[in-house]
């Protein structure tokens, strides 16, 4: 083969590689997605909204790994896509979870949120056993008044939302985290954390009929 005709077989097949890197993708049931058999989303949405709702637990690397990703990536969404983050909590004792939704209460999530993955699998300055005295005693390094905290950890409104977080991930059957839901009827497969978030992206902007 001439040098000349291999940069011409080049130049014809270049555009088609960056056009199967830059091909939008079309969701298929069992390659980008699966159904749920009971299908509802986490918390109510408005008319023309979508949710995102990822499932997650601070204790698992995975969602440590995505934790940053997600709030990058979340924020070249459409305006009409809800993302939210549900703790999986598999028992109703879970401290972890009562956290989350105490923070949450707070309304110093952004504060907790990243940083609770960060002490934990980073910086090694909380157990992945936490209990609820020492998970308040590390947010108020964060500078969260510790009795608030402390009180909305006990509050029969976090044990009703932990009871409805785990109420949801047995409806969705969560074997795993992290796992996304979008629009409470298609869990989003991905072999990669990466392809995770392109592939709830297609699902977001080309839902299945």
């Amino acid at each position: 083969m001439t040098r000349r005709l291999a940069l011409l077989l080049l130049s014809l097949l270049l555009p088609v590689a960056a056009f199967a890197q830059t091909a939008p993708i079309v969701p298929v049931e069992g390659v980008h997605y699966e159904t749920i058999a009971n299908p509802g989303t986490w918390l109510p949405v408005g008319k023309g909204e979508i949710e995102v709702a990822e499932v997650f637990h601070y204790t698992c690397i995975h969602c440590s790994d995505l934790a940053p990703k997600l709030e990058a990536w979340k924020a070249n969404l459409p305006k009409n896509a809800k993302v939210r983050y549900v703790p999986a909590a598999y028992g109703l004792d879970d401290d972890f979870a009562r956290a989350f939704f105490a923070a949450e209460a707070l309304k110093v999530l952004p504060r907790t949120h990243v940083a609770t993955f960060q002490a934990i699998h980073a910086d090694y300055t909380l157990p992945r056993n936490a209990t609820d005295a020492e998970i308040a005693a590390f947010y108020a390094t964060l500078g969260i008044d510790a009795k608030k905290f402390a009180a909305a950890q006990k509050s029969a409104q976090t044990a009703a939302r932990v009871k409805a977080a785990h109420d949801f991930i047995a409806r969705t059957e969560i074997a795993g985290t992290p796992t996304i839901i979008v629009g409470g009827r298609w869990k989003v497969m991905g072999r990669s954390l990466e392809d995770l978030l392109a592939n709830t992206a297609a699902l977001v902007k080309n839902p299945p009929r």
